[in-house]
């Protein structure tokens, strides 16, 4: 698998690597089980709501590793307006590029960043906790990239069908029998929604 220069410097002398104690916010996305986990802390000013320090745990590969670097790098000093608005694409191209198949984890370090975000702002009256909905199933299966690619199955319409009913998600996918990916893909939908609380049982067609 190729990587560029950027990759390998981040994944062998990550930035802002660490813990902060006392952190005014923090979020971990991901699970060792499943390979990739990611956990970051936050530093905010009240007045200003500017990322005064960050720093991030990383368990995985060395997609993984330098994603959360990057990100890191990206949002220090920021507000917290402009952090949220930091994509993974725009993470993935400050790395010169990731392989398709590694884009899960910058998809994975810009949701963490995110979550962390929201921390703050539930902390701090700014934002409510959301309700669960389909929406929220949605919104969860953009975050599943396609590896041949390196784009969301959601852009790509190939989900068709996304049902909630009595602690059932379901979810209907178009992806031929022939496909290399199919079962990657399946993997990755139900890594996704078995972190949502509310859903008890996933059922996938394809």
């Amino acid at each position: 698998m190729q990587y560029s220069q950027k990759v390998l410097d981040h994944f062998m002398k990550p930035h802002n690597i660490g813990k902060i104690e006392n952190p005014d916010a923090e979020a971990t996305e991901g699970s060792p089980a499943c390979g990739d986990q990611v956990s970051i802390y936050l530093k905010v000013n009240d007045k200003t709501q500017v990322i005064e320090d960050i720093k991030f745990q990383s368990y995985g590969c060395a997609s993984n590793i330098a994603t959360a670097s990057i990100i890191t790098d990206m949002v220090m000093g920021r507000t917290l307006d402009e952090a949220k608005k930091v994509t993974w694409k725009e993470a993935a191209d400050a790395l010169d590029g990731l392989p398709p198949v590694k884009m899960h984890c910058s998809v994975l370090a810009v949701d963490t960043l995110r979550k962390a975000i929201k921390d703050y702002e539930i902390k701090h009256g700014l934002a409510e906790k959301e309700t669960f909905g389909k929406n929220t199933i949605v919104e969860e299966l953009k975050k599943v990239i396609y590896p041949k690619v390196g784009e969301d199955i959601v852009t790509l319409k190939m989900v068709k069908y996304v049902g909630f009913e009595n602690g059932i998600a379901t979810v209907d996918v178009d992806i031929p029998k022939f496909d290399e990916h199919r079962d990657n893909v399946v993997e990755e939908i139900k890594e996704h929604l078995e972190q949502i609380k509310e859903i008890k049982k996933i059922k996938i067609t394809i």
